[in-house]
């Protein structure tokens, strides 16, 4: 693994330990060069995933990239770090083992909401927003019509 720091090619690890409820490993790593420490993360990768834009591009799929949109959702909401990681992990999970190498951004995006809307109902309404290219203020009405709808389901599934 290189350095970020001096790009030397001889990093060591100095400890390693599951991640993401097993789902990764965590090493901690030194460079002998710069005495730089820094963390990387090891996953599974089923396949490559690709992406389609709506404009058609095909862009590689970035899990990073998904980590950041589900944290700009929740920003400033309490919701636990863990159950953002795992939330995200579990979309990945879905989207790779669907089958397909390329996947619409309309199904990623679909995903984040089903993933928000468990997590967090104002993440949920903020992420719509944009997905969903809020431009009124009914349409926001209509999506906590639609969520007011799902919890009266619950509630009479509970009782």
């Amino acid at each position: 693994m290189r350095c970020p720091y001096c790009q030397s090619e001889d990093t060591q690890v100095k400890d390693s330990r599951p991640a993401e409820d097993g789902a990764a490993i965590r090493r901690r790593r030194v460079c002998p060069d710069c005495g730089g420490r820094f963390t990387t993360f090891e996953r599974v990768q089923l396949r490559d995933l690709v992406v389609i834009k709506k404009s058609g591009r095909k862009v590689p799929f970035d899990r990073d990239k998904l980590l950041r949109s589900v944290e700009i959702a929740v920003r400033k909401r309490n919701v636990d770090p863990e159950r953002i990681d795992r939330a995200v992990t579990g979309i990945v999970r879905q989207l790779e083992s669907s089958g397909e190498t390329e996947i619409a951004s309309g199904e990623v995006g679909r995903l984040v909401m089903e993933a928000l809307k468990s997590l967090d109902d104002v993440a949920y309404v903020r992420f719509a927003s944009v997905y969903r290219n809020f431009r009124e203020a009914k349409d926001f009405h209509e999506l906590l019509g639609e969520l007011k709808g799902d919890e009266e389901k619950s509630e009479e599934g509970a009782g």
